[in-house]
C-alpha cells in the first residue's frame, strides 16, 4: 500500500501541474523558490524531465480512465480497480526508465522550484 500512497501522492503534483500547463500562458511567473537543500535546476537533466512529463501525461490518462471505473464499480469492485490503477501507474513511470522514488523525487523539486516546474510544464505541453 505504500507504493499507493506515494504514486497517488506523485498523481496530486502530475494533476497539478498538468493544470498548470493549460494555465501557465496566462500567469506570470514569481522567482523560484526553492527549498534548502533540494535538488538544484542544473541537477536534473533534460533527458530525465523528458522522462518524467512523458510518464506524468500517462498517469493522468490512467488517473481519469480509472477515477470513471471507479466511480461507476460497485463497492465490492473499487479494491481491485485501485489496485490495478497503482499497478498502470507504476508501469507508467517505470516504462519511461524512472522508479517510483526518483519520479516522485523530482515531481517534489518541480513543486518547488519554479524554474524546473516551468521546465517540466514545458515538456508536458
Amino acid at each position: 500500500m505504500a507504493t499507493l500512497s506515494r504514486v497517488l501522492g506523485a498523481l496530486a503534483v502530475t494533476t497539478t501541474l498538468a493544470f498548470a500547463v493549460t494555465v501557465n500562458a496566462q500567469t506570470t511567473t514569481a522567482p523560484s523558490s526553492s527549498p534548502p537543500g533540494s535538488s538544484s535546476t542544473s541537477s536534473i537533466s533534460d533527458k530525465k524531465l523528458d522522462a518524467v512529463a512523458a510518464a506524468a501525461k500517462n498517469v493522468v490518462v490512467i488517473n481519469r480512465s480509472y477515477k470513471a471505473k471507479v466511480d461507476q464499480a460497485p463497492d465490492a469492485q473499487k479494491q481491485q480497480l485501485v489496485a490495478e490503477a497503482n499497478q498502470a501507474m507504476t508501469k507508467a513511470v517505470t516504462d519511461q526508465g524512472l522508479s517510483v522514488d526518483e519520479y516522485m523525487n523530482i515531481m517534489r523539486v518541480a513543486q518547488n522550484d519554479q524554474s524546473v516546474r516551468n521546465r517540466l510544464i514545458e515538456r508536458m505541453k
